[in-house]
């Protein structure tokens, strides 16, 4: 296929973070000879705002809407978060480009700054990601992990109403007490600023959160880094890495893939846009998540770096409430690690995974029973 008087129309979803995607691969690919054009397209998981990735009952709800306006030619490539695509991939679409990987690890996002062990007793966590809910219930089980869903900001929006909100009345109140206390030379007032200066220094997004309805209070909120990082949110919170050795990333977190028809066009991307460590990263986690079948009914993280002739592979298959795991990390061979990743998985099966998972997908109803699995929830959030 090639492009229309050499533009390339790239589809991308609408939200924000999916447009800030879409644009380091529009920069990335256009040149002398080669302009791109973005397509925004509404995907079936914008369209059900109210549900729980889980529980959409098909799997790649922010992906196949993008991928059929590209086999129904109207667009040439698609832009998704790789770790929403299913890793069974339409007859004659490829993986066309895969660009290099953001930050892969999640991190934990509270108002004061605070790590997972500093967080109170059954403290409220907010995410709509089984695999995160199990893994933080196996190192905290006193944690009331509660639903979380919406583009990053709102995420965040969520989490600092509360305690903005409070503030706001903290400082009201204290103004009022200024106020009955006029002529009192011993009185402290207990802020340097007004309230009115103090509003007027909020970032945006803190002034949103302060307007908004308060439904669950949440203490924390569990998030992908590379999210907050390309939404040019991360430096407004305060946040807390999350080691990946323990909360294993989802496979393909943190990474972009661009699909396109297999042919010429697909050979341009690749040479433009590829990123071969990031490519043979990505391809032994989604390769093990195919051989296991988990996807997002199962609590199930991959995470792989190449490492001079091998790739450190770590994997972490959980049940639901995090009380049974299957935990392992291995080297594969990087000259073979297409049928490395699927050996290891074989036996990680054989070792109790592949029970958790059937577990994990009897629990959900039996919304996925395709091979062909995504992961979990809103893009890189």
């Amino acid at each position: 296929m090639t492009t229309r008087g050499e533009t390339l129309r790239l589809a991308t979803r609408g939200s924000d973070l999916a447009l800030r995607q879409a644009a380091t691969v529009q920069e990335a690919l256009g040149g002398r000879r080669l302009s791109v054009e973005l397509v925004e397209v509404e995907t079936t998981g914008d369209q059900i705002r109210d549900e729980l990735i889980h529980r959409l009952g098909k799997t790649g709800a922010f992906v196949r809407s993008l991928d059929e306006r590209v086999l129904s030619g109207d667009v040439d490539a698609a832009v998704h978060s790789m770790k929403d695509m299913p890793t069974e991939g339409t007859d004659d679409l490829v993986v066309a480009g895969v660009p290099e990987r953001a930050a892969a690890g999640d991190v934990l996002v509270t108002p004061e700054g605070r790590s997972i062990e500093e967080l109170p007793e059954n403290a409220v966590v907010g995410t709509s990601s089984l695999r995160r809910r199990a893994q933080l219930l196996a190192e905290r089980p006193d944690l009331q992990v509660e639903p979380l869903r919406g583009n990053v900001d709102t995420r965040l929006e969520k989490l600092l109403a509360p305690s903005l909100q409070a503030e706001h009345q903290d400082r009201h109140e204290a103004k009022q007490e200024r106020k009955g206390n006029a002529g009192d030379e011993d009185y402290e007032h207990p802020y340097d600023r007004t309230v009115e200066e103090w509003f007027d220094d909020l970032p945006e997004l803190h002034r949103r959160a302060m307007e908004r309805d308060v439904e669950t209070p949440y203490d924390a909120i569990v998030l992908a880094r590379a999210g907050l990082e390309r939404a040019g949110l991360s430096h407004h919170v305060e946040l807390t890495d999350l080691d990946p050795d323990t909360f294993v990333p989802a496979p393909g977190q943190g990474a972009l893939a661009v699909t396109a028809l297999d042919g010429n066009l697909a050979e341009r991307i690749k040479d433009r846009l590829d990123h071969p460590r990031t490519r043979v990263e990505t391809t032994v986690e989604r390769t093990i998540l195919a051989e296991l079948g988990g996807g997002c009914v199962a609590p199930l993280g991959v995470y792989a770096t190449l490492q001079g002739g091998v790739v450190h592979t770590n994997v972490r298959v959980l049940a639901r409430d995090g009380d049974e795991e299957i935990r392992s990390s291995r080297d594969l061979p990087v000259e073979r690690h297409v049928a490395a990743a699927r050996d290891y998985a074989a036996e990680l099966a054989d070792q109790g995974a592949a029970d958790l998972i059937a577990a994990a997908k009897r629990d959900a109803g039996g919304a996925d029973d395709d091979a062909a699995t995504a992961t979990e929830e809103d893009g890189d959030a």
